[in-house]
């Protein structure tokens, strides 16, 4: 196999690097006025037409943050324009917190997502680190409305969604979400020294740990408000973007990195000598489950969106963030356990990339392909952000597994 699929090569480095800086010029138009990110269309072109949502521009600061950490000229004044947009017009004055986005024509989007707020949580985090003013600021205020509205104590975990004036909450409760949120309380942890964020992931992780093992690894998504899951949720919507029917293999490979990063940073013995077994097995168990299922498995290169609880594929389409994580997760295992295995499926995931997700014309991956690699364009036209691709060109090289991606950069511990 080619070398530059290789981890730990030279030649794969090389590849990241054109890979990340690549995704940087290609995301530069994303700014509107008011600093709200703009979808990104298939050439990097902003479509003026769709919502600028709060969800996007957080991850746009966050990745440009990271530019700017990284030397990449130009980035700090981007990741400034989107933190201006989460601190005028995404922000909601009156009731708090920030709305799901802005339409074209300037009405509001309506209702408060957990998503979208566990995203400012990162997007500031990142944002302090590199310097970009109200940075820091943003990060407590983001904390502070994220405790009082959708941390729920009693059951370690996160409410969805609240209306506008978060005075009605859905009775929805979902792991999208959480997963989200685990990874913003890392981050914050890392940035503030907060260990409380640490220990709140450590809850919300063990909780998804013991779902996954009722369902033999396969994560259950979404629950009712007293959080039992709701396996047959969204059948008329199998394809959903955000809430899909069934297992998604894409997040049970996400969640085994983001178990293996709280572990290692919640236990913090001389090479991860005190993390218990139990968590990195679990991480195993996620990751061989995902990609047993869902990887190669219908005939073609590439892997599928989601499953039955069998374990059969539904929706056969290929998402660029499920390849994301699976080139990071991969990474990550075969850094804990050694075991060649993993670097065989990490460079097995490079080649994917390689032959069928990359845009050799336009920059950044195709976001949707469908179950023969043509691209797609039902769930995920265009090229929304570049946050998955991003950190997947980074997060393969962090030598410190107990850190979020961001600080790892502050302290110069990824391998550039």
């Amino acid at each position: 196999m080619d070398r530059k699929y290789q981890l730990d090569t030279d030649e794969n480095k090389a590849f990241l690097k054109r890979i990340r800086e690549d995704l940087l010029r290609f995301g530069k138009q994303f700014p509107s006025p008011g600093g709200a990110s703009y979808y990104l269309g298939d050439d990097g072109t902003p479509w003026k037409e769709r919502p600028r949502e709060t969800w996007i521009t957080c991850r746009m600061a966050h990745v440009y943050s990271m530019g700017e950490l990284l030397g990449y000229q130009g980035s700090k004044e981007l990741a400034e324009a989107a933190i201006r947009g989460l601190r005028t017009e995404l922000k909601d004055k009156k009731n708090g917190g920030w709305y799901a986005g802005i339409a074209a024509d300037g009405t509001i989007l309506p209702d408060k997502q957990c998503y979208a707020h566990a995203f400012v949580i990162l997007a500031a985090s990142s944002a302090g680190l590199a310097g970009v003013e109200e940075g820091r600021a943003l990060l407590e205020e983001a904390l502070e409305v994220y405790d009082r509205y959708f941390w729920e104590e009693k059951e370690g975990l996160a409410a969805d969604t609240w209306d506008t004036d978060f005075k009605v909450l859905s009775d929805y409760r979902g792991l999208n979400a959480n997963m989200h949120t685990v990874e913003a309380f890392l981050a914050a942890a890392d940035v503030l020294g907060n260990e409380m964020y640490r220990d709140r992931a450590g809850r919300i992780i063990d909780r998804v740990i013991a779902w996954a093992q009722e369902n033999q690894w396969r994560i259950p998504e979404h629950f009712t408000k007293d959080w039992k899951p709701d396996l047959d949720c969204q059948k008329e919507k199998p394809d959903d973007p955000f809430k899909p029917y069934g297992a998604t293999p894409g997040h049970g490979i996400e969640w085994a990195r983001l178990i293996l990063q709280w572990a290692f940073s919640a236990y913090k013995g001389e090479g991860g000598a005190d993390v218990p077994e139990i968590y990195i097995s679990a991480a195993e168990h996620l990751y061989q489950r995902a990609v047993c299922d869902a990887w190669n498995a219908d005939g073609a290169p590439g892997i599928v969106y989601t499953t039955d609880w069998e374990g059969n594929p539904v929706v056969h389409d290929r998402m660029h963030w499920t390849l994301a994580e699976a080139i990071n997760t991969s990474a990550v295992l075969y850094r804990i356990r050694k075991d060649l295995r993993y670097a065989a499926d990490y460079a097995g995931f490079m080649e994917y990339l390689d032959q069928y997700v990359l845009d050799p014309v336009n920059g950044s991956w195709f976001h949707q392909m469908n179950r023969t690699n043509q691209v797609k364009n039902t769930v995920w036209p265009g090229k929304s952000d570049l946050y998955h691709a991003f950190q997947a060109t980074l997060i393969p090289y962090n030598r410190s597994v107990a850190v979020s991606v961001a600080p790892a950069l502050r302290q110069q511990s990824i391998d550039i």
